[in-house]
This record gives structure tokens, C-alpha cells and sequence, in this order.
């Protein structure tokens, strides 16, 4: 295996100022490998996943191999995985990205990354309070027989998030981890359930055929299938913040890949089990996102239904938690690399953590889902409209945003191995990077080609170029302050992707007389 010698070996270039203190530096030693995985798989959401997306795609798309996609873009994510790993073990920064993206295409391009990876997680975050304060208010009305706004459990989750986010992100992991066991174990009684009292045609393994991806929804249903995975790619993030970060991280990359994919495939194919193949498309358009629950109250009785409601809930608790927490590294970062204002580039007393970025989501998502509680139009139309359309329209321009980084990393990949001369001793993942990243490249286009189908528009709606010209726009202003900062600030330009490394090495620089 090379190493990468010129970022551990050199002077800070000319013209990079260096970190005077370790409030710059992400405190390290506290995620160990299942801290770290509890803490990237949460974002997934399992169970929004399979009471949510697995019903819509099914219902929408009318694709009966679902699980089959599961192991396709499975099997696209570890090839990407395999590359985006092995940069892990040379470049260990809270921007990870933006980072990647900046060691192999240079400053201007991760500026631009920087820029669409803050947009994207902050969209994903915010797009999951829409549907939480849904679902809470449901539960108010049903249980309670109170009439609640959803903005308002909404707005309440966005303030303890907040908090959450300024502790030690050891709190954030057993939050995160007690929620996350509990989901995936539900679904896993389901699947067993599906198994032992399957439809009336019995174990089909018919959803893995290949027949059943023909049609004109395949490309739309790996737009939704692919945002299931997203999680999995913020090991990185958290690299600084580990005692083996080259180690750990591609350790736990590759866990939960290969993991989400092998979950969602058997719980997406136990769905078709307990409907019948031939009956999931309707009945997934007919119970929607209470398919599930549906299924669950037939063969596991009322009382693990509630206890799945609740625990829907919690999980995209959980899942907020998780990119608030990335959204946070991320502005962390860049306020550190001089892509934000310093204050965002100091962590936050005791703990630790990255409060500026943690305040600034927290403002954001408050900001947010303000604005779209006050175009709820209850008295005169549709009461869900600002809540579905706040978790769509957030959920899918974070998804693209996210695909489209993963598409540029993928080349990053191959330029940061080959500019080292370590082409030959990488071969092997410099092709699946770059078969990884086609494969991405055309999921994007199917992303932008069918916005209008993702977000529920209309096929003459302006949102379909709108929503996706956020990341379009987002990507601009990004080359565009990378492209000024390297004519009239090189230093900064220069330090963009380095992280903590100017500042280990100005005091290593200290020690050596």
C-alpha cells in the first residue's frame, strides 16, 4: 500500500497560515468502531426507509425489484467505497468531501464542494423535520386526541437536536445507538414474520428477477433507492476525531455499505413476500406509507404497531441528529480552511464539539421550518402540503447534491493517485472509482431528467429546474469564492482541504530545535 508522502512530510506551503490553538482541532479519541457506525448508520433511518421510501417507490415507480436495486446500488457504493476509503488513510479532515475533492482536483473545485456538500446536508436535515412533525402531530391526534401543528413538535425536535449538537458527540452516539438497535430490530421481526406467514404466493423470490427492472421507472427508482444508502459516505467526517482514523473509517465505511444494502434488500423483498409480488404495487398505492404498518397489524397484532409508530418517530429523531451533526463538522471545516468566518472554525469549550456549526444548522433549520409553516394553508386547502413539500423538496435537493459529490470524489480519486505516481499500485481501485463514478453520473441525470416525479410536480413545473438548480447554484458560488480566493487570498486557497495538518505541523515544526 504507497502512502501518500506529501501530507505528511512537508512545510506548510507558502502563504498558509497555521492554527494556533486546539480549539481548532476536532477533539480526537472519542468514537471508537461502533460509535462511529451507530453514528453514520442512523442517518439511514431504517425504519423511515422501510415504512417510507419502500412503499413510495413501490407505489410510484411501480417497480416490483425494489430489493434487486438494493443490491445493485449496493454494489455501485462499495466500488466507490474502495477508493474513497483509501483516501481516507491520507487525508483525515471534518470536510470530507469538499477535502477529497480538493487534494485530487485542487482548492477551486473543493471550494465548490464545500459550498454543495453544506447546501446538501443542511437540505437532508431540514427535509426530515417536515415529515417528523407529521408524524408527531398524528400521534398527538390518534393517542391523545390533541390537535397539534406540526411545526410546532417540529420546531421543538429542531431546538433539542440543537442541543444535542453541542454536547460530545459520545452523547450523540448512545442516542443515536439505542434508537437505531431498537428500529433495525423491529424490522427484523417483521421480516421474519413476512417469511413465516408470506401472501398467497408463498416465498417468491420473484422481486431479484432481473424481468422485473425493465420500464420507464427504473431510473427515478434508483434516485429513491440510492437516498436510502446516504450515511454511510460521513465516516470521513468524523476522522479527526478517532484514535485510527485510517483504520477505523474505511472499517466502517465498508460495515455499513454492505450492511444497509443487505438490510434494505431482505426487509424491501419481505414486503413483497407479505403482499404477494403481484400485489405490492397496488398495495402499496392504496396504504401508501402505512403499508407497513398495515402488514404489521395483521401478523404482529396492535401493540407492536403502536410501539413501530412511535419508534418511526424517534428514528427520524435519530436521523436528524446525524446530519445536524455533519452539517456541523462541515462548517466547522470551512470556517477553519477560511471558506466561512473564523468563528465557525473553533470548537466549543469542554466539550469539544463544533458549536458555531452546530448553532448556525440549528439556526437554519428554525429558519426553515418557520417558512413553511407559514404558507400552511389548513383553513382553505391540503393541511399537508407545507409538510410534504417540505420533506421532498428538502430530501431530494439534498439527495442529488450528495450523489453529485460522490460522482466528482470518484474522479478526485483517480487524479490524487495517479498526480503521486501511485497509479500502478492502485489500479485496481482507480477502475472501480471510475466505474463507481459513471454509474453515479448517470443516476444524477435520471435525478435532474425526473425531479418533477421525485418532488410530486407537475411535468410543466418550473420546481423541476428550480429545486435541482439549488445544488446547480450552490456548485457556482462555490467555484466562484475558490476561484477569488486563489487570485486575491492564495494562502487561504492553499489551506483549502488541509484541515488540522498546517496546525500539527507548525507545532511539530515548534519541537524540532
Amino acid at each position: 500500500m504507497t502512502t501518500d508522502s506529501s501530507s505528511t512530510n512537508r512545510a506548510p506551503a507558502e502563504g498558509i497560515s497555521t492554527f494556533k490553538g486546539q480549539d481548532r482541532a476536532l477533539r480526537a479519541d472519542r468514537l471508537g468502531t461502533g460509535g462511529l457506525l451507530l453514528s453514520v448508520l442512523a442517518a439511514t433511518a431504517p425504519l423511515m426507509v422501510v415504512a417510507g421510501v419502500m412503499p413510495t417507490t413501490f407505489a410510484v415507480m411501480g417497480i416490483v425489484g425494489q430489493p434487486l436495486l438494493f443490491v445493485v446500488l449496493g454494489t455501485v457504493l462499495v466500488l466507490f467505497s474502495l477508493g474513497y476509503a483509501e483516501m481516507s488513510r491520507h487525508v483525515h479532515n471534518a470536510g470530507a468531501f469538499y477535502a477529497y475533492i480538493s487534494r485530487g482536483l485542487g482548492g477551486t473545485a473543493g471550494a465548490g464542494a464545500a459550498m454543495v456538500a453544506l447546501v446538501a446536508y443542511n437540505s437532508l436535515q431540514v427535509g426530515i423535520y417536515g415529515i417528523f412533525g407529521f408524524e408527531v402531530s398524528g400521534l398527538f391526534a390518534t393517542y391523545a386526541d390533541l390537535e397539534v401543528a406540526w411545526w410546532i413538535p417540529a420546531l421543538a425536535a429542531a431546538l433539542a437536536v440543537g442541543v444535542l449538537g453541542w454536547l460530545k458527540i459520545d452523547v450523540n452516539a448512545k442516542v443515536l445507538g439505542v434508537l437505531l438497535v431498537i428500529e433495525v430490530l423491529l424490522v427484523v421481526v417483521f421480516d421474519i414474520a413476512a417469511v413465516a406467514d408470506p401472501g398467497t404466493e408463498g416465498l417468491s423470490l420473484h422481486a431479484f428477477n432481473p424481468d422485473t427492472l425493465t420500464g420507464a421507472g427504473v431510473g427515478t427508482a434508483l434516485c429513491f433507492c440510492i437516498a436510502a444508502f446516504l450515511g454511510f459516505e460521513q465516516a470521513p467526517v468524523y476522522a479527526e476525531e478517532t484514535s485510527r482514523p485510517h483504520v477505523l473509517v474505511p472499517r466502517v465505511m465498508f460495515l455499513a455499505v454492505t450492511g444497509v444494502a443487505v438490510f434494505f434488500a431482505i426487509s424491501s423483498w419481505a414486503l413483497t413476500v407479505a403482499t404477494g409480488p403481484a400485489s405490492v404495487v397496488p398495495t402499496s398505492q392504496e396504504q401508501s406509507a402505512g403499508l407497513l404498518f398495515f402488514l404489521t397489524e395483521e401478523r404482529l397484532g396492535s401493540t407492536f404497531t403502536d410501539v413501530l409508530h412511535v419508534l418511526f418517530v424517534t428514528g427520524m429523531f435519530a436521523a436528524m441528529l446525524s446530519f445536524h451533526n455533519v452539517v456541523a463538522r462541515y462548517a466547522f471545516a470551512m470556517g477553519r480552511e477560511g471558506l466561512l468566518p473564523a468563528a465557525f472554525g473553533r470548537t466549543t469549550g469542554s466539550s469539544g464539539a463544533p458549536g458555531t456549526g452546530s448553532l448556525l444548522q440549528t439556526g437554519i433549520a428554525v429558519v426553515l421550518v418557520l417558512t413553511f409553516a407559514l404558507t400552511d394553508d389548513k383553513p382553505t386547502g391540503d393541511p399537508t402540503a407545507p409538510v410534504l413539500r417540505l420533506f421532498t423538496w428538502g430530501g431530494n435537493i439534498g439527495a442529488l447534491g450528495v450523489i453529485v459529490l460522490m460522482a466528482i470524489a470518484s474522479l478526485s480519486v483517480v487524479v490524487f493517485f495517479v498526480r503521486r505516481g501511485a497509479a500502478g499500485a492502485q489500479a485496481w481501485r482507480l477502475v472501480t472509482s471510475a466505474v463507481a463514478g459513471i454509474a453515479l453520473v448517470v443516476i444524477a441525470v435520471y435525478t435532474v431528467k425526473d425531479f418533477d416525479v421525485l418532488v410530486g410536480a407537475g411535468p410543466d413545473s418550473t420546481l423541476r429546474w428550480i429545486l435541482p438548480g439549488v445544488i446547480g447554484l450552490a456548485l457556482v458560488i462555490g467555484l466562484v469564492q475558490g476561484a477569488i480566493l486563489r487570485s486575491r487570498a492564495p494562502g487561504t486557497h492553499a489551506r483549502i482541504g488541509q484541515g488540522n495538518e498546517a496546525f500539527q505541523l507548525e507545532k511539530e515544526a515548534e519541537r524540532t530545535p
